[in-house]
């Protein structure tokens, strides 16, 4: 008998999806059909390619209501914002298939007098993507629609707590018409998506998650000799400049710091205020923060969910808690927040001041709605605190002087940069990280250099 997964939802506790995990001869047949699936995938013409894939997001999107209901259930986020993921998914879906044909064509180098000379980008052959739910449609999608409409063959192994979304994936791709076996998807133990991993039969794995998770990719990959894109950790700060439009950088960073319970890789979770604007940039970001209805996910008045489970918010209270114990300042009445309680997934946002860098909250990675706020004297002590960090995914500055932004930028050890903005990305850029935050790149004409082998042509001509 298969073992069975399990989803409790965090919206009350009950268990909202139940499948059965698939073993070891699942693997191995998975494996084998996408072998054979990819060799004619990589033969259809590109644009065969994009056409296919194309209606398959016309389908997903389609179903945009349902999905985000089910994306509600699954993880939590409020159903006011759930519709946001399948617009975002879109986007990316759309501009990497837009693309595809002149990120995927040949090189040609300088004619040179009797020789044909070429560079092509060969599929690496079957890729497997492991998603997480924190954003489950909008972290699959960097890699699934690039990897397939490079050529490959994809096998998607999606979190435990989002299973659905793999399976609406599988039935997009049917829909739209890819052969079979092109895509499919597992639901699997740790120990089988390690084991599927290793197999010499993947070329490449696609991982977002966490560092331990990452380093387990890495060990996991050695054995069949697989590359691997690792979209990890991160503890992204912030800078408010002296000359920032205050109102909306407390708008923008509030967001940032809260949206998605927190729960965003790229999330802000350490700002730093040009000393002459802190005390106002802390008043307005604290009545901001009391005006978030922290609530079942279900109301649509409701814009503060629940965290992915009631272990993961305690967590984060703990980290917490942890630096208040040392001398930092909690600002937030946890009072107007009732719902928050020692094992409850329903946490209240948290501001902090009074903190530095000894303060573990301000060096470990923090899923969940806390943020640390410090006031700095200059540029160059608040670009050293952006770089003490052993991430380094996104780092934000807000500034009305975009030279000066665009010179602080240069020194950010980081994979993005933003000026007045934070927390998002844009499908034209390469999404990256350095450090602990991850290696490999996705999105963009650079990410498809990541689901592609270069493969040279040195023919010559005259004899």
């Amino acid at each position: 008998m298969k073992a069975i997964q399990r989803t409790i939802t965090p919206v009350d506790g009950s268990v909202y999806v139940e499948r059965p995990l698939s073993g070891v001869a699942d693997i191995d047949r998975a494996l084998e059909r996408a072998r054979t699936a990819q060799y004619d995938w990589a033969r259809c013409p590109v644009e065969e390619r994009i056409e296919l894939l194309g209606r398959a997001v016309e389908v997903l999107v389609a179903n945009g209501p349902e999905i985000a209901t089910e994306i509600t259930w699954q993880m939590g986020r409020p159903i006011q914002h759930a519709p946001g993921e399948l617009r975002g998914f879109e986007e990316r879906a759309r501009h990497m298939l837009s693309i595809a044909a002149g990120a995927l064509a040949p090189i040609e180098p300088d004619p040179k007098p009797g020789f044909r000379r070429r560079i092509k980008r060969v599929a690496l052959g079957v890729v497997a993507v492991v998603a997480p739910w924190n954003y489950p449609y909008l972290t699959a999608v960097n890699a699934v629609i690039p990897a397939l409409v490079a050529g490959n063959a994809v096998i998607l192994k999606h979190s435990h707590q989002t299973p659905l979304c793999a399976e609406r994936f599988a039935d997009a791709f049917a829909a739209g018409g890819l052969p079979a076996g092109v895509f499919q998807f597992l639901h699997l133990s740790h120990e089988d998506t390690t084991r599927l991993m290793g197999d010499a039969r993947i070329a490449n794995v696609c991982f977002t998650g966490s560092v331990t998770g990452g380093q387990a990719v890495v060990s996991a990959t050695a054995r069949g000799f697989a590359t691997a894109g690792l979209e990890l950790g991160g503890k992204d700060p912030a800078y408010v400049r002296a000359d920032a439009h205050l109102e909306h950088a407390v708008a923008s960073l509030t967001d940032g710091a809260f949206f998605n319970a927190g729960q965003s890789c790229c999330g802000i979770k350490r700002i730093y205020v040009s000393a002459p604007l802190f005390d106002r940039f802390v008043e307005a970001m604290v009545a901001l923060t009391h005006d978030y209805r922290l609530g079942t996910p279900l109301d649509r008045d409701t814009t503060l969910g629940p965290l992915v489970r009631g272990s993961a918010a305690d967590a984060v209270r703990a980290q917490v808690d942890s630096s208040v114990a040392r001398g930092a300042r909690q600002l937030i009445d946890i009072a107007k927040f009732p719902m928050d309680r020692p094992g409850s997934p329903y946490m209240a946002p948290r501001v902090l001041i009074d903190i530095d860098h000894s303060h573990a909250f301000m060096r470990e990675e923090t899923f969940g709605p806390a943020v640390g706020v410090v006031s700095v004297a200059s540029d160059e002590e608040a670009l050293r605190m952006m770089n003490d960090s052993a991430f380094g995914l996104t780092a934000a500055i807000y500034s009305s002087d975009a030279e000066r932004a665009l010179a602080l930028a240069d020194e950010l050890d980081t994979g993005t940069v933003f000026l007045n903005r934070c927390d998002y990305l844009d499908p034209a850029l390469a999404w990256t990280g350095v450090k602990a935050s991850g290696r490999g790149c996705t999105l963009s004409r650079i990410g498809f250099e990541q689901l592609t082998r270069p493969k040279s042509f040195h023919f010559r001509t005259a004899i």
